[in-house]
Parts: structure tokens; C-alpha cells; sequence
């Protein structure tokens, strides 16, 4: 991948975060019609963003606005150290779309003082704070206090321990009056053993009891959220008449009819639709998709990824497309669970060109869609692997010291230099394409059976599936891995990251709650556990420091299978106490002096341990009432964006 020349990745960095940039390559060279196209559903990607924010909890919006208020109006010193602290508080909520961590999903404890905070909103003008009807200023002031200082007040976005009501810590804002036992009644209510094709119930709506009747709330126009979709539906209006061929255009006239009704089979009809579009350059995540937030896995927020296809590292993905019934034939898992036709399997790396809402400012790597079980089985599934992404990522991490101290050979070092960017890239493709798409429920088993552990199983079924067939030789004799020895990198990483250095992302006396944490350190220690024996894996400690080094990578490649196996059985079969052992056994505890370790050693190197962007700006060039053509930029300035999106899509 071609970079700017002397372009600056790596912006800032406060707390545990740091922001990075993303370039574009190629969007200059688009023709007008896709330029058109991409700017018309960035519009619609930065539209959502509110939505974010108030799935997550319901005071987010009001807590940013006024701290936003604050931020440009506060008269009082800006040099003071607790006016800093004011700022890096600000900035967290920003990118964690609220006050809770974006992974650990714990509530933000400020900088600053009470005092403090009654000084900043006593020497912030009032026509600086949010406008309402329903709350006055003296109530908005002790509201924003209350949810700041207050640590019983929401401490957890999203409770995972097992409980009897998951919802009971939870402040997540997809509820409101309900327990777990009645949410999972009224959905229960709406299934039907026969029923091949489930809509995903729940996934667009809000579920409240008011005196004593349950109702839901629908995300669509003239519904909740309305202000925003209608903004995200004007713009994909305009994409409509850009669209590349006719199916991209049919398959937006859904998104847009499902947006309008909320009808949650429309919203079916419009992801096959979407999965028929393979000939279009340009492509579009849009909409409630992704349940990660949700304790009880039913709700999705809302998300967008605008990008388009990356056709000369497409052609890897091509070939791991075109042979996905072989890779599916060749898995070590039961036969019974192994489907016998790989249906509609596409695969692709893409560019990002704007994130949205879920997507923004932390991103996923790779994606893989629909998530319906039986539309993948039916019509298939798309993977995308986002490289410019990967790259900045990489680019970012150059020179951070993160190789030099936590592996224990020169050999080790040199194969992650040499070969660890192609590696992750190659995983990620494995991953979303097939591991994914891979295998199949018995009849009558509900794909929400596994609750609150369904997430990290799924990404742990889709890493053993990656992760199994990076040592395999077929990825060679294919021509989409160099050499085995990229594989054994692969590897070297994985279980460094799941055993250790992911554990800088972790609190001192915290378990692991995020789902694709979880899924590495259930993987690592799992195959850690089995093939101690033999020393598959072996924890060596070294002048005070502890490292895992692998003597055997083929044996390991044996155990992934086998974890594979019973991973995919206990999906396929829906297992959920055999699931719910499997996370908790090694998913979710950290060992305190392994973790205090780790920490110490990771703190001298000075650098986050997590990572979000800046989005680029597209600039419409107009003529005439015409789009002319469409410019690109790389804004440099985290604060200033984020401000600017508050003015300009702030719609909630």
C-alpha cells in the first residue's frame, strides 16, 4: 500500500487511547460517479452518530452536550491542570460514544473534582448548555453531576458475569422497566419451531413496560430516532441515483424502505439483496447490525462503514472464496455440523473511506455479513478486510518497543517483522470469509441460545477456523502465504496477545468482559492447558520476565483443531452450559501476578494500548448546483472533529 509522503498516522494520545489517521489510497483516481456515490453515503454514515450515543445509555447525549457547552464556552483559566483532566474526560467520551470504556465497558472516573465541576459550569454562559423542554438548567447541572461523580450510578455499560438478570447493571439503553426473564418471554412469544427464515427479533427497537404493558420501540422514521434516519434517509436517496448498476440501486431502495417501516423482514430482503451486489466497486455498512452491546445479545447498534474494493489485494480473497468448499470439507468438525453446499461466499479487502456510529472512532479490522444463520446458509455471507486500516494500524505501532519486550527470541522478532503484517491480514481474511461462514445449527436450534455467550464463542469459532489453516499447506501451494514461516508468526502472536499483552488493556483486580478478548483467552489458555504435556507452549521466565514460547507449532495447529471441533459443536448443537464452561473456565479470569507483570513492563513503554481515527473529509466541489467533482483531506485534529460532527450531525 502506497502512503503520503512524511504523512503523520499516529496524532495524539490521552489516557489508554490513541488516535491515529487513515489514508485513502486510490479515491482520487475514482471516476465522478463513484466520488459522488462515496460522499453521499458518508453524509448517511455520519448522520447516525447521536443514535450511538443514546443506545449506549440514555443521559450519553445530555453529558456530551454539556460538557461540549463547557468545553466552548467555559471562561475561566484553560491552563490549569484539572481543566486538562476536564478535556481528556471529554475527549474518552467522545470516542467510547459515552461514559463507559469502549471495551471494559466500566464508567469513566474523572480527573477533576465536584468542585471543580461546579466552577466550570459556574463560569460557562447558559446559552452554551443543551436547549430542552422537558428539564430545566439548574436540573441539567445536578443531572450531569449526579451521572459523573456518582460511581453507583451506571457503573457497567453492560453486565457479562453470570447473574440472574443481566440487565440489573447494565446501562444500556435498550431496556427500560423490563427484566431478563420477560425480554426473553416476549421474544420467545414470536418464535415457531417450523419457521426457516427468523427475522432477528428485536434487533431495531427500544422494549419498555409502562404500567404494566410491554411495548417496543421502533428504530425507524416517524419513530424512535426518527430525526436522525430521516437525515440518514435523505442521503441514501441521493446515493440512489448515483448507484453503480441496478442491484446496488434496488439493494439501497430497501435499506431506505426498511429504514421507513422497520419492517425486520424487509431488512432480510434488503441483506440478500445486498449480498447479489458483487460487481459494484463501491460498498456500505449501514444499520442496526451488530448485538455485542446488548447483555442478552438481541439488540443491535447502529453502525456504517463507507469503502470501496482494494482490486489488487482482492485477488487473495478471490482465491479463498473460490475455494471455500474445499476448506470446508477439510475442517476437523463433525461431519454433521460441516455444510455439505458453501452457498454465495464472497470475499474482499476494501479501503475505508468514512466510519460511522459503532465503527467510529474505534474500528474493527475485518467484517463478515449478514448475520442471520439462515441467510448464510441460504444465500451466503460477505467478508471484507479493511487494509488501509490495517495499515495505519501498523504504521502507528512502528518503533513502540511492544516486540523488543515481550518476545523472547531474535527468531521470534524477525518473523514478526518480516512477516506479520501479511500474517494478521491473512488471519483476518481467514476469519471473516470463512471462519464465519463456516459450518451449520442442527434443525431447531435457535441461534440466540447461547445468550450472553454467544459472542465470544462465535469469534472464538472463527479464529480456530482462521487459525487452523494458517499452518495448512494449502495456503501455499495457493500462492496467499509466502512461506510456513508466516504462519508460525501468526501463531507466535496470537498466543502472546491471548496470554499476555492484551491484559494491558485490563485494570488491576478486573476480569475480561469484552467478546473478543474473551475469545483469545479462552483460545490461548485452552490450548495452553491441553498441550502442557508436552510442552507445546512453554512459559519461560527470564531475568524477572515472563515470556510463552511455542516448540511446537505444528502440535498447536492439532490442538486449534480440536478446540475448533468442540467449539463448533456446542453452536451447532446449542450447548449453552457446555459454552458458558468454556468462556468462564478460560475466557474470563486473569491471573493477578502474571497481570501486575505485564502492566509494569508494558508502562515503561509509554504508549495506548488502544486505538481509533480521525475521519477523512470529503469535500463536494460544486458547479451549478452540480458535484463536479469531490475532494479528499486528512483533518489532523481529534478535538476539532469531534466538535464539528456535534454541530453538524448532532440531530437527537
Amino acid at each position: 500500500m502506497q502512503e503520503a509522503d512524511n504523512f503523520k498516522y499516529l496524532l495524539e494520545q490521552f489516557g489508554d487511547i490513541k488516535i491515529m489517521r487513515y489514508t485513502v489510497p486510490g479515491f482520487e483516481e475514482l471516476d465522478i460517479n463513484k466520488k459522488r456515490l462515496l460522499y453521499f453515503l458518508s453524509e448517511a454514515a455520519l448522520c447516525g452518530r447521536d443514535i450511538l450515543f443514546d443506545q449506549n445509555f440514555k443521559y450519553n447525549l445530555l453529558l456530551r452536550k454539556t460538557l461540549e457547552g463547557i468545553y466552548n464556552g467555559f471562561a475561566g483559566s484553560r491552563e490549569s491542570a484539572e481543566f486538562s483532566e476536564f478535556v481528556v474526560y471529554l475527549k474518552k467520551i467522545w470516542f467510547a460514544n459515552g461514559i463507559h470504556h469502549h471495551y471494559s465497558s466500566d464508567k469513566f472516573i474523572p480527573g477533576f473534582t465536584p468542585a471543580y465541576y461546579h466552577e466550570l459550569l459556574k463560569n460557562t454562559p447558559a446559552q452554551y448548555f443543551p436547549a430542552t423542554e422537558t428539564i430545566t438548567l439548574d436540573q441539567i447541572k445536578e443531572l450531569t453531576e449526579d451521572i459523573i461523580f456518582n460511581k453507583d450510578l451506571a457503573p457497567f455499560k453492560k453486565y457479562q458475569n453470570d447473574t440472574d438478570d443481566l440487565l440489573r447493571q447494565s446501562a444500556v439503553n435498550f431496556y427500560e422497566g423490563v427484566t431478563q426473564k420477560e425480554i426473553e418471554a416476549f421474544y420467545d412469544a414470536f418464535k415457531k419451531e417450523d419457521d426457516h427464515m427468523p427475522v432477528s427479533f428485536g434487533l431495531n427497537s427500544r422494549l419498555t413496560k409502562k404500567d404494566g404493558v410491554i411495548t417496543e420501540e421502533t428504530y425507524k422514521v416517524g419513530g424512535l430516532y426518527t430525526e436522525a434516519i430521516e437525515k440518514i434517509v435523505y442521503w441514501l436517496k441521493q446515493a440512489v441515483e448515483v448507484a453503480e448498476n441496478e442491484t446496488q440501486q434496488q439493494a439501497l431502495q430497501l435499506l431506505i424502505q426498511y429504514y421507513q417501516t422497520g419492517d425486520l423482514k424487509t431488512w432480510d430482503v434488503y441483506n440478500i439483496k445486498w449480498l447479489q451486489d458483487l460487481d459494484s466497486l463501491v460498498d456500505v455498512v449501514n444499520g442496526f447490525i451488530e448485538t455485542y452491546e446488548d447483555p442478552l445479545g438481541i439488540k443491535g447498534t447502529w453502525e456504517s462503514i463507507v469503502n470501496f474494493k482494494n482490486l489488487e489485494a482482492t485477488k487473495r480473497t478471490d482465491i479463498i472464496s473460490a475455494n471455500a468448499q474445499w476448506f470446508e470439507d477439510h475442517s476437523p468438525v463433525d461431519p454433521r455440523f460441516k455444510k455439505k453446499e458453501v452457498r454465495g461466499v464472497s470475499a474482499k479487502v476494501i479501503n475505508a473511506v468514512q466510519l460511522g456510529g459503532d465503527c467510529f472512532p474505534s474500528t474493527p479490522i475485518g467484517i463478515n455479513l449478514p448475520n442471520a444463520d439462515w441467510i448464510r446458509a441460504r444465500y451466503g455471507s460477505k467478508s471484507v478486510t479493511i487494509e488501509n486500516i490495517t495499515y495505519a494500524h501498523h504504521q502507528a505501532s512502528l518503533g513502540s518497543g511492544m516486540l523488543d519486550e515481550f518476545t523472547y527470541t531474535d527468531e521470534e522478532r524477525r518473523l514478526a517483522r518480516e512477516y506479520g503484517f501479511i500474517a494478521d491480514n491473512l488471519h483476518t481474511d481467514l476469519h471473516e470469509c470463512l471462519g464465519h461462514g463456516s459450518g451449520q445449527l442442527l434443525k431447531g436450534v435457535s441461534p440466540d441460545v447461547l445468550k450472553n455467550y454467544h459472542s465470544p464463542l462465535e469469534e472464538a469459532r472463527a479464529d480456530l477456523f482462521a487459525l487452523y489453516y494458517m499452518m495448512d499447506p494449502k495456503l501455499v501451494a495457493l500462492g496467499i502465504l509466502p512461506c510456513e514461516e508466516a504462519a508460525k508468526a501468526e501463531y507466535n502472536s496470537y498466543i502472546r496477545n491471548g496470554l499476555m499483552t492484551q491484559l494491558v488493556r485490563i485494570e488491576p483486580g478486573k476480569t475480561i468482559e469484552q467478546a473478543h478478548m474473551r475469545c483469545r483467552s479462552l483460545i490461548a489458555h485452552w490450548v495452553f492447558e491441553k498441550g502442557a504435556a508436552d510442552k507445546v507452549i512453554e512459559q519461560v521466565v527470564k531475568e524477572g520476565r515472563t515470556y510463552f514460547v511455542i516448540n511446537d507449532h505444528h502440535a498447536l495447529r492439532s490442538l486449534f483443531g480440536d478446540l475448533l471441533k468442540e467449539v463448533q459443536r456446542i453452536k451447532s448443537e446449542g450447548d449453552y452450559a457446555a459454552g458458558k464452561q468454556l468462556v468462564e473456565q478460560y475466557g474470563v479470569q486473569i491471573d493477578p501476578k502474571l497481570h501486575a507483570e505485564t502492566l509494569e513492563r508494558f508502562k515503561k513503554l509509554n504508549i495506548a494500548p488502544f486505538g481509533g481515527f480521525v475521519n477523512p473529509k470529503l469535500i463536494p466541489v460544486i458547479e451549478d448546483d452540480v458535484i463536479k467533482d469531490v475532494t479528499i483531506s486528512y483533518p489532523d485534529n481529534y478535538t476539532l472533529q469531534m466538535l464539528e460532527y456535534s454541530v453538524d450531525y448532532s440531530f437527537l
